[in-house]
């Protein structure tokens, strides 16, 4: 044995060898192709600082964003059967159900959450496009119903993130049945008079988009978001004709009039203010940041009056 070759020498090569930056510090724009810092793009809301280009988000990192000083209570949503049609593939449905929860933190493709923006309380609900490309099953069918039944309750807006490939194929006609009562949720906030608003991410597709993700009284979109029920290729082809530049992208619903504002998501949080409060009625929010609200602890309860005694006569 060489204890100098064997030995020796992978100490010296380990003390003066260069050390492997950690894969995950860094972020590649798919669009430009920026190195962008871990720290920073979350900063920024995973927005490219380079080209401006969207990447995806997710609701919980949306809503600490979005609500005062990062506060919100999450609302509690009923869980359906994990696996009604006893559906399989390449793999079976619970097994994807408990791999996308693994890689997401999160119990399923939709959260829902209530709090304040710029002092005005909200019901928010946020799909998950990295939940089985946030595609609507039972489970989101039962939290926009429940995200509808607590902003009735509570007197509140609702404000929606849409981001789905479509329904959820493993649900089969269970999943389509979704579109009829989110359409029958977002009724009950018309009734009741309050405002319902939506913002379409990239991709917002499929029956998510035929139902309740185009039946808001506003509609906002991200820049370059593909909203589409058929994609663009699909269109292609079907009618074999070449689509015009930017078909289907938020940009272009713009200047065929089914949306109301493409706003940068930076800039989307004092967008959804100043309209949820001019939909309400209210004055305008104070203009800057503001901080989070402080707890209110409960007041003690009044001591009992005594009675003066009676006056000696």
């Amino acid at each position: 044995m060489n204890w100098i070759s064997n030995y020796v020498r992978p100490k010296i090569n380990s003390l003066f060898s260069r050390r492997e930056v950690p894969e995950n510090l860094w972020t590649k724009c798919p669009e430009c192709g920026t190195m962008l810092f871990h720290r920073e793009l979350s900063d920024n809301l995973n927005v490219c600082s380079n080209c401006d280009h969207h990447m995806v988000i997710t609701p919980r990192a949306r809503f600490e964003a979005l609500f005062d000083g990062g506060i919100f209570s999450e609302i509690a949503v009923p869980t359906p059967p994990a696996d009604p049609l006893q559906f399989r593939d390449q793999k079976k449905y619970p097994d994807r159900m408990k791999a996308a929860q693994r890689e997401t933190g999160e119990k399923e493709a939709m959260l829902v959450a209530m709090g304040e923006i710029g002092r005005t309380p909200i019901v928010a609900a946020g799909q998950d496009f990295s939940f089985m490309a946030g595609s609507m099953g039972m489970y989101v069918g039962n939290a926009i119903v429940a995200a509808a039944e607590k902003a009735v309750e509570t007197r509140r807006p609702l404000i929606l993130f849409s981001a789905a490939g479509g329904a959820r194929m493993q649900e089969g006609i269970l999943s389509l049945m979704q579109m009829p009562r989110t359409t029958v949720a977002v009724d009950m906030l018309k009734e009741a008079g309050l405002p319902y608003i939506v913002v379409l991410t990239h991709p917002t597709t499929g029956g998510v988009t035929a139902s309740y993700a185009m039946l808001g009284d506003v509609h906002i979109a991200e820049p370059n978001a593909l909203i589409c029920f058929a994609g663009p290729r699909v269109i292609e082809q079907t009618i074999r004709e070449k689509l015009p530049e930017g078909f289907q992208r938020a940009e272009y619903l713009l200047d065929h009039g089914m949306l109301d504002r493409v706003t940068s998501r930076l800039k989307l949080r004092d967008e959804l203010i100043s309209i949820t409060r001019m939909m309400l009625g209210l004055p305008p929010a104070v203009a800057g940041e503001l901080p989070a609200p402080e707890p209110v602890e409960a007041l003690p309860e009044p001591e009992p009056e005594i009675a003066d005694p009676a006056p000696k006569p």
